[in-house]
């Protein structure tokens, strides 16, 4: 599974348009580089937690004693998205965890089925574990719904919200808005663009089908994302698109007009309602909203009026000529907005 679904993901692996040539001899010495440095990297800061649902993987920074900022990653990213920006905040007193969620990193899609709300109930469990009592929540696209279904369940385990293009409106509210012709075109799209799962004989040619050849690192995060199957095969993603509910047209279809025929994780992302979920919000709350050409939610007066119901309790950060990934686009601006926003809430705490 080749990450090229660019119009969701804006991830930054985007191997298809890459041209220069490097041999797999340099590639291999990345690999060897990348296994050494990821090895160091989790035994510092990876861990795993049995949850009633699965088995999670989660990175932390600092030190527990800090105000505590748990980071909920997007489709197809996972907890190591959060790394250019952990140390930063770990200096300005923060605490940070990021975890791998269902399906993503080191976390495996349970067998069971599982929504947005199972998920929310895993972070709940991580907190009690971690003898945490209140956190500030944040999170990317679908990681800001998973953001919004735990202050759905937890309202009282929540410090402040933290929402990156996703997670303030309904998911579904723009494929609603489009005409039939426009939006049919719009999900073929998307489906001529998924890749089904693929298999690799070794971990090395795994790593290579996603290294970036434009890139002068040796991209160890990427091993945070491979795995060997039972037959001896390496994985890299397998299952996510099926879990999304996006495999074909129909399911995408379905995830927009019938979501009860989806499968409970789908399901669960599309039918979450922030208007409801955040009708009484009693906590401060972010929204980083990218603006530009091709933006992907074009929410700005939805998000405007859901500002104007909470005045005194929600920033609406505009992003102007950027995309859905505000984080990779704008680290700098992204950083200054989070970390302004954090230090509200520890100040409003020490009053």
């Amino acid at each position: 599974m080749k990450i090229i679904f660019i119009s969701i993901l804006f991830y930054p692996f985007l191997l298809c348009a890459q041209t220069p040539t490097v041999s797999d001899a340099d590639i291999h010495k990345r690999f060897l580089e990348a296994k050494t440095k990821f090895s160091s990297f989790e035994k510092v800061h990876g861990h795993f937690i049995d949850t009633k649902n699965v088995r999670l993987h989660y990175l932390s920074w600092g030190s527990p004693s800090d105000t505590p900022l748990i980071w909920l990653h997007g489709s197809f990213s996972t907890a190591y998205e959060f790394l250019p920006f952990a140390d930063q905040l770990v200096k300005a007193g923060y605490y940070v965890i990021a975890i791998d969620y269902y399906g993503h990193g080191q976390t495996n899609i349970p067998d069971q089925e599982v929504s947005l709300y199972h998920l929310a109930d895993d972070v709940k469990f991580l907190m009690d574990y971690l003898k945490i009592d209140k956190s500030v929540i944040g999170g990317w696209s679908r990681g800001g719904f998973v953001a919004t279904a735990f202050y759905d369940a937890y309202p009282e385990k929540v410090l402040g919200l933290i929402l990156e293009d996703g997670g303030s409106v309904s998911t579904n509210t723009y494929y609603h808005k489009m005409d039939s012709t426009a939006l049919l075109t719009r999900l073929k799209e998307y489906a001529e663009q998924v890749v089904a799962d693929t298999s690799y004989a070794s971990e090395f040619e795994a790593y290579k089908a996603f290294f970036d050849k434009t890139q002068n690192e040796d991209q160890f995060e990427l091993l945070n994302w491979t795995k060997q199957d039972k037959y001896g095969k390496w994985l890299f993603g397998q299952g996510l698109w099926k879990l999304f509910n996006m495999s074909t047209f129909q399911e995408s279809m379905d995830n927009i007009f019938r979501p009860t025929r989806a499968p409970l994780f789908a399901e669960s992302m599309s039918v979450i309602e922030p208007r409801i979920v955040y009708r009484n919000l009693q906590i401060p709350m972010i929204i980083l909203d990218p603006v530009g050409k091709d933006d992907l939610f074009p929410f700005e007066k939805e998000n405007e009026a859901l500002k104007r119901q909470h005045p005194d309790l929600i920033s609406h950060e505009i992003f102007e000529d950027t995309g859905h990934n505000i984080h990779y686009q704008r680290p700098e601006k992204f950083t200054e907005k989070v970390v302004g926003f954090l230090q509200s809430i520890k100040s409003m705490h020490k009053k």
